[in-house]
C-alpha cells in the first residue's frame, strides 16, 4: 500500500475472494466465511454467505450433483437464523480509513502527479470508479483516478491561496449507482510556498507627536498583511526602519518594535525632543516576511512625523457646590493631548459620577452630596490604542461646597442614666452630642442646646436639672430628687448657632434615681480545677472563664472590674471582659516554657466599678486557678526541605545517591524509611539516612524523573516525625570505555572568594573525543547545595570556568558534579576542588601535620623525667659516698694518726 500521509489504516481480514473488510465483519461459524449483517439480501454485494462457493447455495436442495444433501441443507438455514440473532442488524458497514495527503503549491514538474495508490478490489468486476469533490467550487477538479492502476493524480500546478485544502471522496459504483466499495475518502492539504508579497495598509502615513511623550510607548501601530498561510515563516512579518530625514539632533530618534509594528520614542530621542521642538520628520519603513530570515519578500511605506507642543498641563482645583441644580452631564474642565490617536482614561478616587469623553472634557453626571464625600481626586490618562500611557496622568481635584442641607441628629436612644439619690447638686447626668453632618466648623453645623421639660414646678426652690447650651452638658439642679423617679428630658438642638433659619430636632434622655450600691461582687467558685496548656499553646488561647455575681439591682452598680492579684509576675497571663458582663476570660498572653515554670498559680480578684457605701468586699472576691504546664517536643528536622540527585541508569544496585541528615547533628537520633517507593528501585539506611539503589533500574529512560517521600522519626519518640521529597533525575548511560563518575585530580581554590577558579576541558576529560566532533555543553549537577554554592561558565566550545559562587565556603575537600554534553550524549564528572584560605599570594595554606621522626609531647616529658631521676640517683649515690667517707674518718683512734715531724 502506498503511503497515507501518516494516518492509521483499520486492519482488515481477508475473504476468500480476497476483499479487504474492516473490523467491523464478525467471522461466523466454520461454515460460514465472511458476514456484512448490514448487508441482508441476496442482491446486495458482499452479503453473508454459506459456504465457500455461493453458486451452490442458489442452486437449491434437488442439485445433487453439487454434492449437497437434504440434511445440510436444512441446518443452512438453523445456521444462518442463530448467526443472525447473534449480530445486531443495524451494524454499519466498515468504511475505509481517511487518507491525508500533502501537496507542494505550485508545483514544478511534470504532471500528472501521481499522489498514492487506493486499495480497490480486484475481483469486483464490472464497476467504475467515481471521484467526487466537496469543495464548494465550480471549477474544474484537478484531481484523478487512473483506472488502470487505482493511483490518485492531480493534473496541474494548486495554488494554496485559491483553495487550501480538497475534501475528495472515491468510490466503485455500478452502472445503477450501487456502492461496490468503498467511499474512501481523501484530505488533500495543499502545502503553502512563500509567494506572496507582504502589504502595508497605507502608502503614507501621517501622525503627530507631541512633546513630552515617554520613551518606548508606541504613538503608531503600522499595519500590513502577507496572504501565505498564517503561523508560518511564509507570513510572518518583520519591520524595520530604514532611512530617518532628517537625522538631526541624532538618526536614531524614532524605534520600532519588529514584530508588532509599534512606532514609539528612543530614549535619546525623547531627551532632544523635550529639550527643543524639532521636526518634521520622514521616515522610510520596510515589511519583510520570512521572520528574521535573509530572505524573503518586502515593501516599504512612508512615515511623516510632525512635532507639537505639549499641551498636557497640570489643572487647577474645581469647586462644586452639592445639590447643583443644573442640568447633567455638566461639563467642569478640559485636558487636551496634542499628539494623535489618543484615548482619554478617567480614574476617580474615591468612585464618582465623573466621566471624560474622547476630546478630554470632564463631566459631572449626577448631583454632588458633599456628607457622602467631600473631595475627589480624578486621574486622567492619555493612551495610545493599546492602553499604554503617552505620559504621566494628570490629576484634577474637585472639592464639594458645603450647604445646610443637614438637620441635628441626636444620639441614639440608650439606657436610662442612673442618678443615685442624694447626689449633690452640679452632678453630671449626661452630655448630649447631636451630629451635625454639614461641614465641621462651620455655622451650618454649629449646635447649640435648650432645655424643653421637664418644666420646673410651682413653689420649687429651683429646677431638677441644668443644661449648658453650648456643650450640651446636663447637670442636678437643687430641686430635690426621689428615688425611683423616671424622668424624660427633652432638649432642642438648633444649627447655625440657634439663629433664625436654622435646623433643629428634638432630643430626648431618659433619667432615673436609683438606689445606692451597697453589694461586693463575687466569684461563683473560689477554687478552679487545675488547667492544662501544652508548651507551645500560642499567645491569646483561653486558659479558664471566671464568673462573677453581683446582688444590687441597679445596673451600675453591677459593673465590675477584675485583675490578676498574685502568681503572674512576668505577665504571661491577662483579662479580657466586656464592661457588662459578669464573665471574665483568663487568656495566654506569652508564650510558656515548662524549664521557667512547670505550673502557674493565679489569684484574680473581683471588684465593683462604683464605689461601696457601708460594706466592704468578702472572701468570694477572688478565685484561684492553677496552671499545668505540658512539655512539648518539637518534631524532627531535616538539613533540606526536599533534595534531588541524579544517577545514570546504568546503575548497579547498591549504588549510593545521598544521605539524609538532620538539621541539628546534636538532635536526638532518627530512624529513616522510605514512604512511596512505588518500583522498588531505592532503599535506605534506617540508621545513617544513606539511600542506595536497591535493584538496577530497569525500565527507567534517560531525562526521566522518579519521586519519593523519606520519612525520618524520633527513634525515642516515633509519633513525631517529619518528611522531605526526593527527587532523582535519571541520566544517560556512560560510555563504557570510560566510567562517567571518575572523580578527577583534585584542585584548590580560596576562601573568602577571589578572582580565579578551576578550568575544565571537555577534550580531556573525554574518552570519545575521537569519536565525534562538535561543542561540549557544561552544567552543574541539579543537587540545589552544588547550584547555590558554586557557579560554571563556559569559557568556548571545549572549556568551562568552576568558581565559588558564594562569598564564603567552608574550607575543605568539595566533590562538585558536572554535567558534560558531546554528540548527544551526558556524562557525569566529580571534579575535586579543595577550598582552603590563602595567603596574600593565593596559595593554599594547610595546617601542619606532626613531622614524622619528632617526639610527641608525651615522650618529651618522659625523658625529661627520666634525665631527671638519673640525675637523682647519681647525687644520692655521690652523697652517700662522702658520708659514709667522713663515718670513716671520725671512727679512727688518736694515737693511730702520724705525728707531725718537729723542724
Amino acid at each position: 500500500m502506498s503511503n497515507l500521509g501518516g494516518w492509521a489504516r483499520p486492519d482488515h481480514c481477508s475473504g476468500p475472494s480476497g476483499v479487504f473488510h474492516s473490523r467491523a465483519s464478525v467471522t461466523g461459524p466454520p461454515t460460514c466465511s465472511r458476514v456484512h449483517p448490514a448487508l441482508l439480501h441476496p442482491s446486495w454485494p458482499g452479503q453473508c454467505s454459506l459456504g465457500k462457493e455461493p453458486s451452490r447455495l442458489a442452486a437449491g436442495p434437488t442439485e445433487a450433483a453439487l454434492g449437497t444433501s437434504r440434511p445440510v441443507l436444512t441446518m443452512v438455514p438453523a445456521c444462518l437464523w442463530l448467526l443472525c440473532l447473534s449480530i445486531p442488524q443495524a451494524l454499519p458497514k466498515a468504511q475505509p480509513a481517511e487518507l491525508y495527503l500533502e501537496v507542494p503549491e505550485n508545483y514544478g514538474g511534470n504532471f500528472p502527479l501521481y499522489l498514492t495508490k487506493l486499495l480497490l478490489p480486484r475481483e469486483e468486476a464490472g464497476g467504475q470508479i467515481v471521484l467526487s469533490e466537496h469543495s464548494g467550487m465550480a471549477t474544474e477538479s484537478p484531481f484523478a483516478v487512473d483506472p488502470e492502476s487505482g493511483f490518485l493524480l492531480v493534473t496541474r500546478a494548486l495554488d494554496r491561496e485559491e483553495q487550501a485544502e480538497y475534501q475528495l471522496q472515491v468510490a466503485l459504483e455500478t452502472e445503477e449507482g450501487h456502492v461496490l466499495w468503498g467511499p474512501q475518502f481523501v484530505l488533500v492539504r495543499v502545502k503553502d510556498e512563500n509567494d506572496q508579497v507582504p502589504h502595508f495598509s497605507q502608502a503614507i502615513y501621517r501622525v503627530q507627536l507631541s512633546q513630552g511623550t515617554r520613551p518606548g510607548i508606541p504613538f503608531l501601530f503600522l499595519e500590513a498583511s502577507d496572504r501565505d498561510e498564517p503561523g508560518t515563516a511564509n507570513s510572518d512579518l518583520r519591520f524595520h526602519i530604514l532611512n530617518q530625514a532628517p537625522a538631526q539632533p541624532s538618526p536614531d530618534v524614532f524605534q520600532l518594535e519588529p514584530q508588532l509594528g509599534a512606532l514609539a520614542l528612543s530614549p535619546e530621542g525623547s531627551i532632544s525632543l523635550d529639550q527643543a521642538l524639532e521636526g518634521p520628520y520622514q521616515l522610510l519603513i520596510q515589511v519583510k516576511d520570512m521572520g528574521d530570515q535573509a530572505s524573503g519578500h518586502q515593501a516599504t511605506a512612508t512615515i511623516d512625523v510632525s512635532i507639537v507642543e505639549n499641551t498636557w498641563v497640570p489643572l487647577d482645583p474645581v469647586h462644586l457646590a452639592e445639590n447643583l441644580k443644573v442640568p447633567y452631564p455638566h461639563h467642569i474642565a478640559q485636558v487636551h493631548w496634542s499628539g494623535g490617536d489618543v484615548h482619554y482614561h478617567l480614574e476617580s478616587q474615591p468612585p464618582g459620577p465623573f466621566d471624560v469623553d474622547a476630546e478630554g472634557k470632564f463631566y459631572v453626571t449626577m448631583e454632588l452630596d458633599r456628607e457622602a464625600q467631600a473631595e475627589y481626586l480624578l486621574q486622567v490618562r492619555a493612551q495610545n490604542a493599546h492602553g499604554e500611557d503617552f505620559a504621566d496622568p494628570l490629576e484634577l481635584q474637585v472639592v464639594v461646597m458645603d450647604e445646610n442641607d443637614n438637620e441635628p441628629v441626636c444620639p441614639p436612644h440608650s439606657p436610662a442614666v442612673s442618678i443615685p439619690e442624694l447626689s449633690p447638686p452640679g452632678t453630671k447626668v449626661t452630655r448630649l452630642l447631636a451630629e451635625d453632618m454639614d461641614a465641621p466648623s462651620s455655622p451650618n453645623s454649629h449646635v447649640v442646646y435648650r432645655l424643653l421639660s421637664p418644666e420646673p414646678e410651682e413653689e420649687a426652690e429651683g429646677r431638677a436639672f441644668e443644661l449648658e447650651s453650648s456643650s450640651g452638658s446636663v447637670t442636678l439642679g437643687t430641686a430635690h430628687l426621689q428615688a425611683g423617679q423616671n424622668i424624660l428630658l427633652r432638649v432642642l438642638a438648633v444649627d447655625l448657632g440657634g439663629a433664625e433659619g436654622g435646623l433643629s430636632s428634638t432630643c430626648e434622655v431618659a433619667v432615673t434615681i436609683t438606689d445606692i450600691n451597697d453589694h461586693a461582687p463575687e466569684f461563683t467558685t473560689s477554687q478552679i480545677e487545675p488547667v492544662s496548656l501544652p508548651e507551645d499553646a500560642q499567645p491569646g488561647t483561653l486558659v479558664a472563664t471566671l464568673v462573677a455575681t453581683d446582688a444590687d439591682l441597679e445596673p451600675s452598680f453591677r459593673l465590675m472590674d477584675f485583675a490578676i492579684e498574685a502568681g503572674n509576675v512576668e505577665g504571661t497571663f491577662g483579662l479580657d471582659w466586656e464592661p457588662d458582663s459578669s464573665h471574665v476570660q483568663l487568656l495566654l498572653l506569652k508564650n510558656l516554657s515548662y524549664e521557667a515554670a512547670p505550673s502557674h498559680k493565679l489569684v484574680v480578684v473581683v471588684q465593683s466599678v462604683a464605689e461601696l457605701v457601708g460594706s466592704a468586699p468578702g472572701p468570694g472576691a477572688t478565685a484561684t486557678v492553677t496552671v499545668l504546664v505540658e512539655r512539648v517536643v518539637p518534631p524532627p528536622k531535616l538539613d533540606q526541605e526536599s533534595y534531588e540527585t541524579s544517577i545514570p541508569v546504568s546503575a548497579p544496585a547498591g549504588s549510593l545517591l545521598l544521605t539524609i541528615q538532620p538539621a541539628d547533628a546534636m538532635s536526638s537520633p532518627l530512624r529513616f524509611s522510605l514512604v512511596n517507593d512505588t518500583e522498588g528501585w531505592l532503599c535506605i539506611e534506617e540508621v545513617s539516612g544513606e539511600v542506595h539503589t536497591a535493584r538496577p533500574l530497569q525500565g527507567v529512560q534517560p531525562g526521566d524523573m522518579y519521586t519519593v517521600l523519606v520519612e525520618a522519626q524520633y527513634a525515642d519518640e516515633p509519633a513525631l516525625s517529619t518528611s522531605a521529597t526526593l527527587m532523582i533525575y535519571f541520566l544517560k548511560a556512560p560510555s563504557a570505555q570510560a566510567p562517567s563518575l571518575a572523580p578527577m585530580p583534585a584542585r584548590h581554590l580560596c576562601t573568602p572568594r577571589q578572582d580565579h577558579g578551576v578550568v575544565i576541558s571537555g577534550h580531556s576529560e573525554d574518552p570519545d573525543q575521537a569519536s565525534g566532533h562538535g561543542p561540549y555543553s557544561f552544567a552543574l549537577g541539579p543537587n540545589p547545595a552544588v547550584q547555590r554554592d558554586w557557579h560554571l561558565q563556559a569559557l568556548n566550545g571545549s572549556h568551562a570556568y568552576l568558581t565559588l559562587a558564594l562569598h564564603w565556603v567552608e574550607p575543605r575537600e568539595h566533590t562538585v558534579p558536572v554535567l558534560v554534553g558531546h554528540n548527544t550524549q551526558i556524562r557525569q564528572l566529580s571534579v575535586r576542588v579543595i577550598v582552603c584560605h590563602c595567603n596574600v599570594e593565593g596559595q593554599c595554606m594547610r595546617k601542619v601535620g606532626r613531622m614524622k621522626g619528632m617526639p610527641t609531647k608525651l615522650s618529651a616529658v618522659g625523658i625529661l623525667v627520666s634525665t631527671l631521676m638519673a640525675i637523682g640517683i647519681f647525687l644520692i649515690l655521690i652523697f652517700t659516698h662522702l658520708t659514709l667517707a667522713r663515718k670513716k674518718d671520725l671512727d679512727q683512734p688518736v694515737d693511730s694518726m702520724p705525728l707531725k715531724a718537729a723542724v
